[in-house]
């Protein structure tokens, strides 16, 4: 028997759509469930595909075969183009596919203008439907070639069942207009379509189980190794306790060892930090020697116009300044930035500083960064000043206290994107009284204002890590609030930062003002003979600090040979020798190939004990640190440098008996 022949009841016409319009609510509450724990986007568009077509079903529950004139018809078709649009946007995003929110608005609004109109436009039911089912057929194949993918790229058999059912599903959907021409085929298809919507819901539940078992898997491994990470951690822990408990038993009944334990507790919490700015010291120090040659020419030079040109115009005089203090303290910060993780030398240079004066100094040299490049661009900031009169000296080194207020300069300008104000303020702070009883020194706050965008709290509790940066697509290294707050450590001061979103920033840096030291009566020192003229041998394999030496001493009446190796140096002084016409001092640089300035030094000492050699080196004062002191040489002078300095060195170590211990300037 043929299967139209097949006599099915209205009443068995019903009960086939009740049994799929009742599985199609299953995916919707099972999409429902889903959205609401995963919450993923395109679980609610294909929920509301399926709503859509559970509304189509129940129209058809209602009016089971409606004119293609009625209204009935018209909404069942708007159900089809809606359920049709949304599965292929559920697709989309499933895929990641970028496709705008708008145009799937305006093809929906198409499809509903085609339902209303295609029934005046076509001859019959069939050709009205039949655009509409291929296209929600083909939404149903695209979720299908969605969950192939996935199935690809991930070990689900869920995904491949999901893949299986929406083939099928969309094959059903694609020929729905043609199976109502055959009664059977018609009934059945809603039986096989309830099918297919149960087996698309059961394929899911198998996917999402899967999905949690392998993000499970993956939590558990996670954990594992955090775990493990644990374990060690604790047990390196209980190792520095052990370590710990045992001197605080061997110094519990000593109340200064009491302190040193708990020094020692503090180091443990702040080794971490320590690593790593010894780690930024190290990598300073392989760069220092490139940086501080590169700078030689900056500063000799600029000194040279200063000293050997007196009629310069008084704006020209002022720039060279600034070009020479400002090299001058790039030397200083690359120094600096070495040994930022280790206290203050005792016997470092610290002078009575006027902090309005620096404060004055360094909006000056900041003014192109907040002012003229600003301005290009069509912004404005704004920098205010409010300075306390009267205010007490501060014994400090001003270079490093101008590149504190230089990096929050910086950082205020960067947090003003839009422009904005900057405001500076000096005051002086009431001396209070310690536990004790007894006053404490008097201090001086410093504190930069801005009204930019400000910081949230995490940013604020991190900013003053070493490397930590939010300005690293710009070029932010996450040092200049480092090295602020190492340098307020090394003056036994503090440094507090006020911000919030949108608020603005405030950093407030608080100074101890110290009476300077009783320093014993210095040694008397041979004063240089301001006339006298020497033969000075120099060995630099740099070409341009030999064109500084070439340039820079004969302006003080010096006679100047240069040799490009150490190993021409030495010819040179040998042949001197033997001619009779030693040179009266030896200037040489430390690193240079086959023979370096040590074994230059030694053998120009065997040769001539008498000579003073001095050694002009980019490692400048940190060579003892590094490789060793040198104590065949008279003096050591740091690159780049001072050319009055250098003369006055000149003269004073030819004076100076050779029997004296070297030194280093």
């Amino acid at each position: 028997m043929r299967l139209g022949a097949i006599d099915f009841s209205q009443q068995y016409l019903q009960g086939t759509l009740l049994v799929s319009l009742l599985s199609v609510w299953v995916l919707v509450a099972l999409f429902f469930y889903l959205n609401l724990y995963t919450r993923r986007r395109y679980f609610t568009v294909w929920m509301a595909a399926w709503l859509f077509y559970a509304l189509w079903l129940t129209l058809g529950l209602t009016v089971p075969m409606a004119e293609p004139t009625s209204l009935v018809f018209m909404m069942r078709q708007w159900c089809v183009a809606i359920s049709a649009v949304f599965l292929l946007w559920g697709s989309a995003l499933f895929l990641n596919v970028p496709v705008r929110e708008a145009t799937f608005g305006l093809f929906m609004l198409f499809l509903m203008v085609w339902a209303l109109i295609s029934p005046k436009m076509v001859s019959n039911r069939f050709q009205a439907q039949m655009p509409l089912f291929i296209l929600i057929g083909l939404g149903s194949l695209f979720a299908g070639v969605s969950f192939y993918r996935l199935r690809r790229k991930m070990p689900f058999v869920g995904a491949g069942m999901l893949s299986l059912g929406f083939f099928l599903w969309g094959l059903y959907l694609a020929t729905y207009p043609i199976s109502q021409a055959y009664s059977g085929l018609y009934h059945v298809g809603f039986l096989i379509a309830a099918v297919l919507q149960l087996f698309i819901a059961v394929s899911m539940i198998v996917l999402v189980l899967e999905e949690v078992r392998y993000n499970a898997d993956l939590i558990r491994a996670e954990m594992e190794a955090v775990r493990s990470e644990k374990e060690a951690l604790q047990a390196k822990v209980l190792c520095v306790e052990e370590q710990c408990r045992s001197l605080y038993d061997r110094v519990r009944l000593t109340e200064g060892l009491q302190r040193a334990y708990d020094e020692l507790r503090q180091t443990q919490q702040l080794l971490v930090q320590q690593e790593r700015l010894r780690a930024l010291g190290q990598m300073a120090s392989g760069i220092v020697h490139d940086i501080n040659n590169a700078l030689s020419p900056i500063i000799a030079y600029s000194d040279l116009l200063l000293t050997s040109v007196p009629d310069l115009p008084e704006t020209a005089r002022r720039y060279l300044q600034i070009i020479k203090r400002a090299g001058a303290d790039i030397a200083q910060i690359v120094s600096r930035v070495r040994e930022f993780y280790r206290r203050r030398s005792a016997n470092e240079r610290l002078v009575d500083v006027d902090v309005n004066h620096v404060v004055d100094e360094v909006i000056e040299l900041t003014r192109p960064r907040w002012r003229d490049l600003p301005q290009k661009e069509g912004i404005s900031i704004e920098v205010q000043r409010e300075l306390a009169p009267d205010l007490p000296k501060l014994r400090c080194d001003p270079a490093e206290l101008r590149e504190a207020l230089t990096n929050l300069i910086f950082n205020a300008i960067d947090a003003l994107p839009k422009g904005g104000n900057i405001k500076i303020v000096t005051r002086s702070a009431v001396a209070q009284t310690d536990g004790n009883g007894s006053a404490t020194c008097p201090r001086i706050q410093l504190e930069v204002h801005d009204n930019g965008i400000g910081m949230d709290e995490t940013t604020r509790q991190r900013c003053m890590e070493p490397f930590f940066s939010t300005k690293t697509k710009r070029g932010g290294t996450g040092l200049g609030l480092a090295m602020v707050y190492g340098m307020m450590q090394r003056y036994e001061g503090t440094i507090e930062i006020e911000s919030a979103p949108g608020k603005g920033t405030c950093v407030r840096l608080t100074f101890p003002v110290r009476e300077a030291p009783t320093q014993p009566a210095p040694a008397e020192v041979p004063q240089p003979e301001p006339g006298r003229q020497l033969n000075v041998l120099c060995i630099d394999d740099d070409p341009q600090m030999q064109q500084i030496l070439k340039d820079c001493l004969p302006g003080f009446g010096h006679k100047v040979s240069v040799a490009k190796s150490g190993r021409q140096g030495l010819t040179m002084f040998k042949n001197a020798l033997k001619k009779q016409m030693p040179y009266d001092a030896v200037i040489t640089d430390l690193g240079m190939p086959n023979v370096n300035g040590r074994r230059v030094t030694e053998l120009i000492k065997a040769e001539s004990p008498a000579t003073p050699v001095i050694m002009l080196t980019g490692w400048g004062a940190v060579i003892e640190d590094e490789s060793g002191s040198v104590p065949e040489v008279d003096a050591i002078l740091a690159k780049p440098p001072s050319i009055k300095e250098l003369n006055e060195l000149l003269l004073r170590i030819v004076r100076r008996s050779t029997g004296e211990v070297a030194q280093t300037v």
